[in-house]
């Protein structure tokens, strides 16, 4: 018997029934996309309009051929470190004689290109059934990889929030220059951003029920606009500080919008594309906006309260539509963003009008209110970030993972190493290996890897028996994962591990997903053979090695 919820109606008919739900939720969540859209698009290194368009397009477009319900489509701060990278490799690039104002354009520019070639690769992705691979990556390789990127937000934009330029270009520079910006730091911006962090920090402390319905990203905003008058940045001039030292102040502290909006739509070029560059730069688009987008989807479906289940392969096509029109027209790429999509269905929504309604109130923010966003200090705006960098590489991620098991820890951290000394590419393959050798270290033969060693037999009618051995590892486990989708639901399955040497923390997660799915659907699904397997941590979903 189903004890859940009945699905709300997709289409028309959801929005005839529960309109009102979804229209306060995607203005609340309008509220807190506006600033982070802005940030995001700074922390780019792109126009603040680049961010407007794509959380536009994310939610007016996207929402409507998503294979999700709940999640918010737009731009996340997972993706601004690479596009940043993008346009800083586009520079090196530049045809010379250019001024420094169209290197700028000319790097966009490309990296518009390089967004309409991820939405491409990602359409493929959806017409070849790609939505599985999601199962590939180990998670540790997936929230090393978070992490690091969180790390290179709260470095890149500690200096905005300190009104100074960073001394260095590479990564491992900007953060080794944090100390120096600190010692000559800008006080009237400086005073902007750390009045924002304490309202980022303090207002989720308040327990009132009131004050926990205000976004904090957008009170940030409307406490930063007059301390941005009372400092007049909108005006250039200089000051003296107690010290006596002489600063500059100015508009370049201020969000830039153009005074029409067609006026920041930024058409893409394509003839640096296929560049060993620009192929490198598509295929981390496309992997990066790919896997945050169903991992996304994938934790939403966890928290909707009608559990309902996405549709990966949509998902991907859709963002890839997403992204080739985003990018088009001057956007950002779009993935689904996690935090607004929880905040989603916090607010009650209900269908993916939500989504609708987040990107058209997004655009008449955009259409009239544009003065005021102009207004918006970008070292507020620095602040908002560094919270969402902080929390992607909080010590609560290191406390989690290392929970895990102390293997899942090293994989961990040095996925966050390689990834800071290099790029995210190298990063997550850095990790994948680290991952491979501790699971031969711990007695997997090399043979199964990468191939999956199963048998299926019908004991009884409507019963399936998997008898997994060798191992069941993240690099095999989608192989199983086919299989086991083909059988019939509403049956009983039965999976057992006791041929096995190792079962590890990625196949433990996803079976037991794959079991409490299975089971929603009126199905009975069993995992055994694990009595003779020790657990590598006290958590209960650790890697799992046969006692010899």
């Amino acid at each position: 018997m189903n004890n859940f919820l009945s699905a709300p109606a997709d289409g028309l008919a959801g929005l005839k029934k529960h309109w009102k739900d979804d229209l306060l939720s995607g203005f609340i969540i309008s509220l807190i996309a506006l600033p982070l859209c802005l940030g995001i698009a700074m922390a780019s290194g792109v126009p603040p309009m680049a961010g407007l368009i794509a959380g536009i397009v994310g939610g007016l477009l996207v929402s409507m051929t998503s294979g999700s319900h709940l999640t918010i489509n737009g731009p996340a701060a997972g993706l601004a470190v690479i596009v940043l990278m993008s346009m800083e490799g586009f520079k090196k690039m530049a045809p010379a004689g250019l001024t420094p104002e169209q290197v700028e354009m000319f790097a966009y520019q490309c990296t518009l290109g390089v967004g309409i070639g991820c939405g491409i690769l990602q359409i493929l992705f959806g017409f070849v059934k790609a939505g599985i691979l999601s199962n590939f990556f180990p998670s540790s390789v997936v929230h090393g990889m978070l992490a690091a990127i969180g790390i290179m937000i709260f470095a890149k934009q500690s200096h905005t929030a300190l009104g100074v330029k960073p001394e260095g270009k590479e990564m491992l520079e900007i953060i080794a220059s944090i100390p120096h910006s600190i010692m000559n730091m800008n006080p009237d911006v400086a005073i902007i951003a750390a009045v924002s962090f304490i309202i980022l920090i303090g207002l989720p402390m308040i327990k009132n029920k009131y004050v926990m319905m205000l976004p904090a990203p957008l009170i940030v905003v409307l406490v930063a606009i007059p301390l941005g008058h009372y400092f007049d940045l909108e005006h250039e001039h200089k000051y003296l500080f107690l010290d006596g030292h002489e600063y500059n102040l100015g508009p370049k502290f201020l969000v830039s919008l153009p005074a029409n909006f067609l006026d920041g739509i930024v058409m893409p070029r394509f003839d640096y594309l296929l560049t060993g560059f620009g192929i490198q730069m598509i295929i981390t688009y496309s992997l990066v906006a790919s896997l945050e987008s169903l991992l996304t989807a994938a934790a939403i479906d966890k928290l909707d309260p009608f559990k309902r289940h996405s549709d990966y392969n949509r998902e991907l096509f859709a963002k890839g539509s997403g992204n080739m029109i985003s990018s088009f027209f001057g956007g950002l790429p779009i993935i689904a963003e996690v935090v607004r999509s929880s905040a989603n269905i916090t607010n009650g929504a209900k269908t993916r009008w939500a989504n609708f309604f987040h990107g058209g109130f997004l655009l008449l923010f955009v259409l009239f209110l544009g003065q005021i966003i102009h207004q918006i200090p970008l070292s507020a705006l620095a602040a908002i970030l560094i919270v969402v960098g902080y929390r992607l590489a909080s010590p609560k991620e290191f406390q989690k993972t290392y929970r895990l098991g102390k293997e899942q820890l090293l994989i961990f951290i040095a996925t966050i190493i390689v990834t800071l000394a290099t790029d995210l590419l190298i990063g997550i393959a850095a990790g994948i290996v680290v991952k491979l050798i501790i699971h031969t270290i711990n007695g997997v033969p090399l043979k199964s890897l990468f191939k999956p060693f199963f048998t299926i037999n019908t004991e009884e009618m409507d019963h399936y028996r998997i008898d997994v051995e060798h191992s069941a590892i993240f690099s095999n486990y989608i192989g199983l994962k086919k299989q086991l989708d083909t059988l019939p639901k509403g049956k009983k399955i039965t999976v057992d591990f006791s041929e096995t040497k190792l079962v590890d923390h990625t196949v433990m997660e996803h079976i037991h997903e794959l079991a409490d799915h299975y089971e929603r659907e009126g199905g009975k699904f069993i995992i055994k053979g694990l009595d003779e397997h020790l657990p590598l941590s006290e958590h209960p979903l650790a890697t799992q090695k046969k006692n010899k």
